[in-house]
């Protein structure tokens, strides 16, 4: 089965894409599958993983939302991952290899959004990026230490995700277009929905190009992308779809995340502030996984780990347990 995944990428896919059987392999050598590939096997074991559940309960944009349908960490990741794949399908590029990325992109986010992210890289002398602990989750984190041990192209295209990313490969292009276009697109649905925005207020030049619905903006930026990059070596989008993507991200920051996180961002700093200060003179505490990587790594760098990997709800849990008295106490 295997070997016929192989032929048909050998056979289908664009000459610029990365074949799963070439693959530079893992840190650590393991017994191949027999009958998937090893992006494939990095998809599963992304999808397996702790820290992927846990994203259920991580915000996306607002925190604690009332309402069922709002975005949150997971929904943003699975999000991410569809586009990536159309993206991939499209342009004759690795699909399982996009997939996996994607799908891992944010596994080391924060508790409260980038707003935890923000506290944690504040007051920790290691500093925090998410896309780096996104790697250190499935390099050391997962697997009670030992990892995910996970292919270099699937780790490279974790760890520069982001817009000042260096991607290796199509595929890692891919996702870091799919993450804007996902986080654009889907928090302006929360933010209408949230009553910070009216479809009215929208910039009017990036929303002609772009469409009315969410629907009709994924559809054409993918549709963008895929004018301009089918067949060749590289993935971007056209001139006039980049500025007004671009154009749409500075009007969420300013008028959603940053009005989104001021009402977040106290109580994060004194929950996360907390909580670090606590752990950082207390290690002893920190649960059983944590308190080997103290000798290695060093308490900050393990705080952050342990904080990092929390839900919204187990960091408030957390902090109520350890700070706010219980009743009959004395």
């Amino acid at each position: 089965m295997k070997e016929r995944i192989y032929e048909r990428e050998r056979n289908y896919l664009s000459p610029y894409a990365e074949m799963s059987e070439e693959t530079r392999g893992r840190m650590r050598a393991e017994a191949p599958c027999s009958m998937r590939t090893d992006y494939q096997r990095d998809r599963d074991r992304i999808i397996y993983s702790k820290a992927f559940l846990r994203l259920k309960n991580k915000t996306q944009v607002f925190f604690a939302p009332d309402g069922d349908h709002y975005m949150s960490r997971l929904t943003h990741t699975l999000d991410v991952s569809q586009i990536a794949r159309s993206l991939a399908r499209c342009l004759c590029l690795n699909e399982d290899l996009t997939e996996a990325i994607a799908l891992g992109h944010d596994l080391g986010h924060t508790p409260f959004g980038h707003v935890g992210e923000r506290v944690l890289d504040e007051i920790s002398p290691c500093g925090f990026r998410h896309h780096e602990q996104s790697l250190r989750v499935v390099d050391k984190l997962e697997k009670d230490g030992k990892g995910l041990n996970l292919t270099m192209e699937v780790r490279s295209g974790i760890l520069n995700h982001t817009p000042a990313g260096n991607p290796e490969s199509l595929e890692a292009e891919i996702v870091r277009y799919a993450d804007l276009i996902a986080y654009i697109n889907h928090d302006i649905e929360d933010a209408v929905r949230a009553g910070f925005l009216r479809k009215e207020e929208l910039p009017e030049k990036p929303i002609s190009l772009l469409g009315q619905s969410t629907s009709a903006r994924i559809n054409a930026a993918i549709l963008d992308i895929y004018t301009e990059s089918y067949g060749k070596p590289f993935v971007r989008t056209s001139a006039a779809m980049g500025e007004a993507l671009r154009e749409l991200r500075s009007f969420m920051f300013l008028h959603v995340y940053e009005e989104a996180n001021k009402l977040i961002q106290e109580s994060a700093e004194r929950m996360l502030g907390a909580l670090y200060t606590y752990f950082v003179k207390r290690p002893e505490e920190l649960p059983p996984l944590y308190l080997g990587m103290l000798d290695e790594d060093g308490v900050p760098r393990v705080v952050c780990d342990y904080l990092s990997s929390m839900t919204d709800r187990y960091a408030v849990n957390v902090f109520k347990r350890l700070f706010v008295p219980r009743e009959g106490s004395v």
